[in-house]
């Protein structure tokens, strides 16, 4: 029988180093802001760090190592690979008796030493090291020795990798595989590890896996651009995708239906969500894994590329009284983002806020989220009434799908509520003829409809190689623009480097393109105006476009003509 875990602050109070007071005190903290209760508990100052190590040894049954002074031999460092330390943020101490004690900088993490336990093929057991002695360790001993896509998959021709048939009666093609065997063997748990390490490395926002004939294809998407890394053998097409299906929680003989799962890591100790995706195709599985990293999206209005008069407009918005405010754009434009940022913006004790989405991407403190499950009857519209009966002041829904959904946000607007949703549609004005389509009456979308904000991500230049250059005129004739209209502008472009690999280009910003719903607008759409009739009055009321956005962009030295011109239209189109 496994026996029970105590609490952290029963052992740090058995421990008489902290009152019941001052945990309580921790809890509170915790509640609101998040955190660990040992981390809240040594900033406020009732705990050094030493005695939170020796309470999470006492409360997990590890002993407590000192990374700082330890000479750990070579011999121990090589029983686990460097990219497997520096996923699963470990480092291997020592190795007595075929037992492998490693040093865990998070040691409630225990799904690691079984992960290594199939890999050393021996016995594994935690101690507990502070995180900052871990990530000292891992540079001191692995910084040089990181092992390359090339390397794994050199050694996989060594015989590591043998699988035994399993015959069976009447098997007319091909033959099945022990996948049990294959999924747990180390050189494919390695390989996956690997390619894993690499793209969030590489702020990949998706990981793709693609059997095809003759190749099975790794591919990353960086700032919107897939890359293709070096392909693994074809051979390990069906060990690796079985392996990510494990860990997905995913079902392994369902091979002919997609399955979508979750995937939750640690890297370097920070958390990393992958969703993933399975799709059957003609060659075997098709695994698509979203990686969902929260260090690396800064969940925050000032980080997102707005200029600071469109800044001041979006923070009206959001302290508005009740309205509904439409972020619009395609599939992968970044308005999840930015819904995100506004509703962190609008964060606080004094309002209730509320989230339907599919599926909730980030975790937000102390905001309510709740997830749509449409096999079981969970939809936007199902939840947006419960919501209603919550005493919400803000409500997030994640897309305007259908009438239904449309008319029940209206009604929460015309209640007192504010609303924010999304729409796909190219630009602003765009997003008034489609929820007429789907229904709207044009007096209510009138009434309720606030402001719609329609945005695309560009690139942004390499900082470290990125040059001032004069554009040839076929460069501004991309833009509309002739010499005498760009005197004293500046134009720039990233060479390429090792930080930017090559393309030029690190990170994304996104331009905006905010039409106010003002009286003129809502004076066209209930005369069921056009599209171009809509926009133009909204120009003439001070609107920027998408197009006109992206220029300033390039202007500031932040993006490219290439850029702008890929992912808007000129404003007269």
């Amino acid at each position: 029988m496994v026996p029970v875990q105590k609490p952290l602050g029963q052992v740090l109070k058995e421990m008489e180093l902290v009152t019941e007071g001052q945990v309580q005190e921790a809890v509170a903290i915790q509640r609101k802001k998040g955190g660990a209760l040992g981390d809240i508990l040594a900033n406020l100052g009732y705990i050094s760090r030493e005695e939170l190590l020796l309470a999470l040894g006492a409360q997990m049954g590890m002993e407590v190592v000192s990374l700082d002074e330890a000479d750990i031999p070579m011999d121990v460092i090589n029983k686990v690979p460097g990219t497997v330390a520096k996923v699963y943020n470990i480092v291997p101490v020592s190795f007595e008796d075929e037992v492998l004690t490693v040093a865990m900088a998070n040691p409630y993490d225990i799904n690691v030493l079984d992960e290594l336990r199939f890999m050393v093929h021996c016995e594994v057991k935690g101690a507990v090291a502070a995180k900052e002695a871990v990530e000292a360790a891992l540079e001191k001993y692995y910084a040089h020795r990181s092992e390359s896509l090339a390397q794994v998959l050199g050694q996989l021709g060594e015989g590591d990798l043998q699988f035994e048939e399993i015959k069976q009666v009447g098997q007319k093609k091909g033959s099945a595989y022990n996948i049990e065997e294959m999924i747990n063997a180390a050189p494919v748990v390695k390989l996956l590890n690997l390619i894993l390490l690499t793209a969030i490395k590489a702020q990949a926002s998706d990981i793709h896996f693609e059997p095809f004939e003759q190749e099975f294809k790794c591919r990353y998407r960086v700032d919107g651009i897939l890359y293709e890394m070096e392909s693994p053998p074809l051979q390990l097409a069906l060990a690796n995708i079985s392996r990510i299906k494990v860990l997905a929680n995913l079902d392994i003989s369902v091979t002919r239906l997609p399955q979508d799962g979750r995937i939750l890591l640690s890297v370097a100790g920070r958390a990393v969500d992958l969703r993933v995706s399975t799709l059957p195709t003609i060659f075997g599985e098709c695994v698509v894994m979203r990686v969902l990293d929260r260090s690396v999206v800064k969940l925050d209005l000032e980080n997102i590329g707005l200029r600071e008069e469109e800044m001041k407009m979006l923070k009206n918005l959001i302290n508005l009284p009740h309205g509904i405010i439409i972020v619009t754009g395609p599939t992968g434009s970044g308005k999840t983002t930015t819904l995100y940022s506004c509703l962190n913006t609008a964060n606080d004790i004094r309002w209730k806020i509320i989230t339907t989405e599919d599926p909730v991407e980030y975790d937000l403190d102390g905001i309510v989220q709740c997830q749509i499950n449409e096999e079981i009857g969970v939809t936007y519209a199902h939840l947006l009434r419960s919501i209603l009966r919550q005493d919400p002041d803000t409500i997030l829904v994640g897309e305007v799908r259908d009438l239904e959904t449309a008319q029940i946000a209206v009604e929460a607007a015309l209640t007192g509520h504010v609303v924010f949703s999304t729409l796909h549609t190219n630009d602003a004005p765009s997003a008034i003829t489609r929820l007429l389509d789907l229904g709207m009456e044009p007096f209510l979308i009138c009434a309720s409809l606030e402001a719609i904000v329609a945005q695309r991500l560009v690139r942004r230049i390499c900082v470290k190689c990125k040059e001032e250059i004069q554009p040839t005129e076929e460069m501004l004739m991309e833009i509309a623009l002739l010499p005498q209209d760009v005197k004293n502008k500046k134009f720039c472009w990233g060479r390429g480097c090792v930080g930017c690999n090559n393309t030029g280009y690190r990170g994304r910003m996104a331009i905006f393109e905010i039409m106010l719903v003002t009286e003129r607008v809502k004076e066209l759409i209930l005369k069921h105006a056009s599209t171009d009739q809509v926009r133009h009055a909204a120009r003439e009321q001070g609107m920027r476009t998408l197009r006109e956005s992206g220029l300033l962009a390039i202007f500031d030295g932040h993006t490219t003509i290439d850029e702008v011109v890929r992912e808007t239209m000129f404003a007269g189109e």
